[in-house]
C-alpha cells in the first residue's frame, strides 16, 4: 500500500509512518483479504451494508474494506451504516461528520431501541441479547431498502472465540459466529471479514489512526456479563501460554466430526469395518 496522500483512501491519510504500524496495517489487510477469499464473500457487482458502531472494530473494518476496494481487490459497492439506537448521551454528530470528511457513502438511521430494551429487560439483567436482535432486524431492513446483498459486521477473531466458549459453557453446544451466514429469510448474506484479525490488532490500528471512538455504554458498562467472564478466562490462558488464542482459533477450522459425539454430523450407526480380521496362522 502506498503512503502518498494522493494514492491511498482518505481513511488512511495521516497514517503513522513507523515500521511497527506498517507491519500492523499489512497484517490486518492481509488477514481480511484471506477471510474474504477463503469464505467466498465476493460477488462481483454486489453492494454491502457495512455496519459502523463507532467502536475500534468497525472503524478497522471500514478502513480495510475501503483500502481493498481502492486497490481494486474488492469489486463491490460499500455503504457505511450507523444505527443510532437512542442511548442517552450518544454523540449523534460524530459518525456523520467523520464519514463526510472521509468521503465515505453512508446512511445514518435513528431507531429508539434503547427504550424498548429498558422497558422489556428487568433490572439487573443483561441487555445484549434483546439489543442485538432489535439491531439486527433494523440492519436487515436497511440492507433491503438500499439494495444490498450482504450485511457486514465487525466481529473479530476474539469475538468468535468468546462466542464459542459461551456456547460451550452456557449453551451446551459447539457453535460460534461463522464468517459467512445466510439470514433466516434467505435473502441476505451476513459477513464477518475480520474473522482472522485479533482484537488487540484492531485496538492498536484504531488508536494509531486516532479514529473518534464511541463506547457502548448501554451494555459495555454492565458487570458480570458472561462474555466478560469468558474474556477473562481467555486472557488468563493467553498470559500463561502466549499464542493460545490463535491455536484455539485454528481448532475451529479443523473440526473432526468422527472424533466428536454428534450422530447428526457423523454416521456412527453406519460405521463398519473395511477389512477382515488378519489370520492368526
Amino acid at each position: 500500500m502506498l503512503d502518498d496522500a494522493d494514492e491511498i483512501h482518505p481513511l488512511f491519510s495521516g497514517a503513522p509512518r513507523t515500521t511497527e504500524f506498517k507491519k500492523l496495517r499489512k497484517r490486518v489487510v492481509r488477514q481480511v483479504r484471506e477471510a474474504i477469499e477463503q469464505y467466498g464473500m465476493i460477488e462481483k457487482g454486489a453492494r454491502w451494508l457495512v455496519c459502523l458502531s463507532g467502536g475500534k472494530d468497525s472503524y478497522t473494518l471500514l478502513a480495510v474494506l475501503h483500502e481493498l476496494k481502492w486497490r481494486g481487490l474488492l469489486p463491490v459497492d460499500l455503504l457505511a451504516c450507523n444505527l443510532d439506537q437512542g442511548q442517552p448521551g450518544f454523540p449523534a454528530t460524530v459518525l456523520p461528520a467523520f464519514l463526510e470528511r472521509m468521503g465515505v457513502p453512508h446512511r445514518i438511521e435513528y431507531q429508539d431501541t434503547y427504550s424498548v430494551v429498558m422497558d422489556k429487560i428487568p433490572a439487573g439483567r443483561t441487555f445484549c441479547a434483546l439489543c442485538s436482535r432489535l439491531r439486527r432486524g433494523h440492519l436487515y431492513r436497511l440492507a433491503r431498502e438500499e439494495g444490498c446483498s450482504a450485511v457486514v459486521l465487525g466481529h473479530h477473531r476474539d469475538d468468535i472465540l468468546e462466542t464459542f466458549f459461551m456456547n460451550l459453557f452456557h449453551g451446551g453446544r459447539l457453535a460460534t459466529m461463522p464468517p459467512k451466514l445466510v439470514n433466516e429469510e434467505g435473502d441476505l448474506f451476513l459477513y464477518r471479514p475480520l474473522a482472522h484479525v485479533a482484537e488487540a490488532d484492531c485496538e492498536k490500528f484504531a488508536a494509531a489512526m486516532a479514529y473518534p471512538i464511541i463506547p457502548c455504554d448501554l451494555c459495555g458498562s454492565q458487570d458480570g456479563l458472561q462474555r466478560q467472564q469468558v474474556k477473562a478466562i481467555l486472557d488468563g490462558w493467553e498470559r500463561n501460554s502466549p499464542g493460545r488464542r490463535q491455536v484455539m482459533f485454528r481448532a475451529l477450522m479443523n473440526a473432526r466430526p468422527s472424533h466428536l459425539l454428534d450422530p447428526n454430523l457423523f454416521d456412527f450407526q453406519g460405521l463398519a469395518l473395511t477389512s477382515e480380521k488378519p489370520s492368526l496362522i
